[in-house]
């Protein structure tokens, strides 16, 4: 496996949430703390970039035109062309917190969380955020309280299993998913980065934070702090502190 450098200094604070558009064939990201989002396109080369007034968090391409974007608290919907951005919601009134990590399922749902605002890095007031969802109605469902850091989303290829991350915790959560309800049960660890607000493993994994999955199932972890990207396999029957001691691991 080699490691290629893509685009070259193209954030200033934390560059996050990249999304393969296939159909335009167009990198989609974020620089969180910059507040913008960016759009860089296989064929040219080239690499545009849009700033809003606050954190910008995640970036997905809409079916009919245009981008679902986290601008702070809000999910809008912005047409990069008419430089048009519209408020569809706003979730945590009055708290201080932000959106972080989304993504969506296969039925076009948004899921997304939010996070406390950091004093320093991965520093934040615990339990402040929430895991929610975009329906296809234009509604916004609440599905878990008490996050700290909402982060990495991703679901089975059969649509059964979901797979969610809270980086204070160190933790990889599964649940059960229901594909045409959006609804989760039977909450259980599947991995563990090690024991919350201690040192263990902290040099080899650091937080759990963005996560996908390969078509064979595995789960890529990215360590926050670590500076890697570890492979899971969450089929396996060995204890959570034991498959995280035992991920194949690559350094960047």
């Amino acid at each position: 496996m080699q490691v290629e450098t893509l685009i070259e200094r193209s954030c200033s604070t934390i560059g996050e949430g990249p999304h393969w558009d296939e159909r335009t064939q167009q990198l989609l990201y974020v620089d969180i703390n910059d507040g913008s989002v960016h759009r860089w396109t296989a064929a040219t080369g080239k690499d545009e970039s849009h700033k809003f007034d606050s954190y910008c968090s995640l970036v997905v391409p809409c079916r009919k035109g245009g981008y679902l974007v986290s601008v702070g608290r809000s999910i809008c919907h912005w047409d990069w062309d008419a430089g048009k951005l519209t408020t569809i919601a706003t979730v945590d009134e009055g708290k201080d917190t932000r959106i972080n990590d989304g993504k969506c399922d296969a039925s076009g749902r948004l899921w997304f969380g939010t996070m406390g605002l950091e004093k320093k890095a991965a520093v934040v007031e615990k339990h402040q955020g929430a895991l929610y969802s975009l329906e296809l109605d234009g509604s916004i469902r609440k599905h878990k309280d008490g996050v700290t850091i909402s982060n990495g989303l991703e679901w089975a290829d059969d649509n059964r299993t979901m797979y969610y991350i809270d980086s204070i915790p160190r933790k990889v959560w599964a649940y059960d998913f229901d594909l045409t309800t959006g609804n989760m049960t039977n909450e259980r660890a599947i991995i563990s980065f090690g024991a919350e607000d201690s040192d263990e493993n902290f040099r080899s994994h650091g937080f759990p934070d963005g996560m996908t999955i390969d078509t064979d199932g595995n789960l890529w972890v990215a360590g926050f702090f670590s500076s890697s990207v570890m492979k899971f396999d969450p089929s396996t029957e060995l204890p959570p502190a034991v498959l995280a001691e035992k991920a194949s691991t690559s350094y960047l």
